[in-house]
């Protein structure tokens, strides 16, 4: 049956060029990427050298670059990658967790960053919210306006893009109870958040309430030695 008038034809996936030393964690990569919907994996390369070559060659929409490369720094790499005019977008994979690695990542304009090992869900995560961003800038106006760009750099963020919509629309004192759990490496409670934005803890325990109700954060109860149990509330990942 030929498509209907009018019919949207499918998007194409989004290309991925896998770089790791190791050929088997390439392997399992490669085994993630395709396994998210809208992309595919073009190509693998296991050195620097070969990861410069096969970028140029096959102009991938996302690098997976790994760090420790048997001929060379992979953030060598990815800032060669990133001073093209056609740049891919680049995940750095690594188990380099040092501060100084992270922030020269950061610094070269790399998407995100993951320590290995990692699951497939927190790269699917990233992935996913790559692609999201990634068809909204294509439906930019010519001119954008500042809302058109906080949103790209939300659809940006690992998550729902209804919920990141959400927590823009936050009343001042919510955004600001929402913005030190979700910078937290945990969970927090209310007298964390008091301290940390300066608040009194009825507010923060108010407002923590009102984002858990809203469904925008989580909580956990956790017992300490009184039996008494803890209120903590972390971002709801979905």
């Amino acid at each position: 049956m030929s498509d209907l008038p009018g019919a949207a034809a499918s998007t194409p996936s989004l290309t991925v060029l896998v770089v790791d030393d190791d050929y088997r964690v390439a392997s399992v990569h490669v085994g993630f990427v395709e396994a998210v919907p809208g992309f595919r994996v073009v190509g693998q390369a296991h050195s620097a050298a070969d990861a410069i070559r096969l970028a140029g060659e096959l102009r991938p929409d996302v690098v997976l670059m790994d760090v420790y490369l048997p001929d060379g720094d992979g953030l060598h790499v990815v800032r060669q990658l990133l001073a093209e005019p056609s740049a891919p977008a680049v995940i750095v994979i690594s188990a380099a967790n040092d501060v100084a690695t992270v922030r020269q990542a950061v610094q070269l304009g790399a998407l995100h960053y993951l320590v290995k090992p990692f699951g497939f869900a927190q790269l699917a995560e990233r992935l996913t919210a790559f692609r999201r961003a990634h068809d909204d800038l294509g439906a930019f106006p010519a001119e954008a306006t500042q809302h058109d760009i906080d949103r790209l750099f939300d659809l940006l963020r690992p998550g729902n893009p209804a919920q990141a919509e959400s927590t823009r629309r936050l009343a001042p004192t919510l955004q600001s109870v929402y913005d030190a759990v979700a910078s937290s490496s945990g969970s927090l409670s209310a007298s964390d958040v008091a301290t940390a934005i300066g608040i009194s803890r009825t507010t923060a325990q108010r407002a923590l309430s009102q984002l858990e109700q809203s469904d925008v954060l989580t909580l956990e109860l956790r017992y300490g030695a009184t039996g008494r149990p803890e209120h903590r509330y972390g971002v709801k990942r979905r």
